[in-house]
């Protein structure tokens, strides 16, 4: 009669229509010694599931996002001061624009306004920074206790 029992919760268990309480039945069943013969194969299956219940991963996940952003944006920045630099020198008094035999003006202030647009869009980016550091401390709020 419980075999009978155990083959109609398992149907059940398969088509996703049993409770919690018929699922904990079906683990109780096939986590004990006296499991009828034609159903030992379905007992790996449940106890696994019993042993995987108390599992924990314990490795720590870094929320943190890594800071080697800072150092090449550094980079970046010194370059691009250097090579400013070098630019306002090798022009002679630095009152002259070097550009300007080269490129008309409106092109020269198109690629004015495409910089600072990028330097706008850049801004954006690194304000994102601040919510996910705002995440981060949020969810070291429930992951840690101290």
């Amino acid at each position: 009669m419980e075999s009978a029992k155990i083959e109609e919760l398992l149907e059940k268990y398969f088509e996703a229509t049993a409770t919690v309480a018929e699922e904990e039945t079906l683990r109780k069943y096939f986590n004990q010694e006296s499991v009828a013969t034609h159903l030992k194969t379905y007992a790996p299956m449940f106890q696994y599931f019993s042993s995987a219940k108390n599992e924990r991963f314990t490795k720590q996940i870094p929320l943190k996002p890594r800071k080697n952003y800072l150092k090449w944006a550094a980079v970046a920045a010194v370059t691009i001061l250097a090579i400013g630099v070098y630019m306002n020198w090798s022009s002679g008094t630095g009152t002259e624009d070097p550009w300007e035999g080269q490129y008309t003006q409106a092109e020269i202030e198109s690629a004015q306004e495409a910089l600072a647009m990028l330097g706008m869009n850049f801004q954006k980016g690194t304000e994102q920074l601040y919510h996910l550091e705002k995440f981060e401390e949020t969810t070291n709020k429930f992951l840690i206790k101290e």
